[in-house]
């Protein structure tokens, strides 16, 4: 009831402030994912279990969040947005969160290791992909000045200057994977044959969280074009 009752609260103020909220939610629980990872490397099998659930609990308080968005956002806005394009960029939102937890879920469930020649191409590729997370962020704060500026004039310049570097980050997260995947094949013979096909899914998961935070961004260029 005082999560609602906060949200209703925050709503009465700014229809747009849970949305960041849950935005800053999502990428506090990808910003786990390096760490997660380094833990991974290095056998800390204790330091892994802690962050596993720190990421479990940051996705649980990000769909708390959506799910009070949804029942809290208006069913209509006097403002230049539609309550539907809002609930489309929720959910993009969402969805890193998710795949964090996915990446997360899986360690947990099985016993990994990376291979000494992956673990540089890997650290870049997860490097770059929180950045574009960090990026998709940065964009939903400037939501409430492209509300006030009705998505125009130099704010709305500044947001697609700052989407073309998120598009920017999300292809050189495309090529390191494909770095990443190249390094894994030549190493398979190494690696049991589950732990090949899990950590090809691993690397298509951590690739999804940029490919995510752009769609993000994306969705703010619609919101800008509309």
């Amino acid at each position: 009831m005082k999560t609602t009752n906060a949200i209703s609260a925050v709503f009465a103020r700014s229809p747009f402030k849970p949305m960041q909220q849950h935005m800053a939610t999502v990428h506090a629980c990808v910003s786990f994912i390096p760490t997660l990872f380094d833990q991974l490397i290095a056998g800390d099998q204790n330091g892994l279990i802690k962050t596993q659930e720190a990421i479990f609990a940051k996705e649980r308080e990000a769909d708390e969040i959506k799910h009070n968005v949804r029942a809290h956002l208006p069913r209509s806005l006097f403002l230049p947005v539609d309550r539907r394009d809002l609930l489309e960029v929720l959910e993009v939102q969402d969805a890193i969160a998710d795949t964090a937890q996915d990446i997360a879920g899986l360690l947990l469930q099985r016993q990994m290791t990376v291979p000494d020649a992956m673990q540089e191409h890997l650290k870049q590729l997860i490097r770059r992909c929180v950045d574009a997370c960090t990026q998709s962020h940065a964009i939903i704060d400037e939501l409430d000045e492209l509300i006030e500026t009705g998505f125009r004039g130099p704010e709305a310049e500044r947001v697609e200057g700052m989407v073309a570097e998120l598009n920017r980050i999300e292809t050189e997260t495309d090529d390191l994977a494909i770095a990443l995947a190249r390094k894994l094949f030549e190493h398979e013979d190494e690696m049991s044959p589950i732990s090949v096909v899990f950590w090809y899914r691993l690397i298509e998961w951590i690739g999804n969280l940029a490919d995510n935070a752009e769609k993000v961004g994306d969705r703010m260029l619609l919101l800008i074009a509309r």
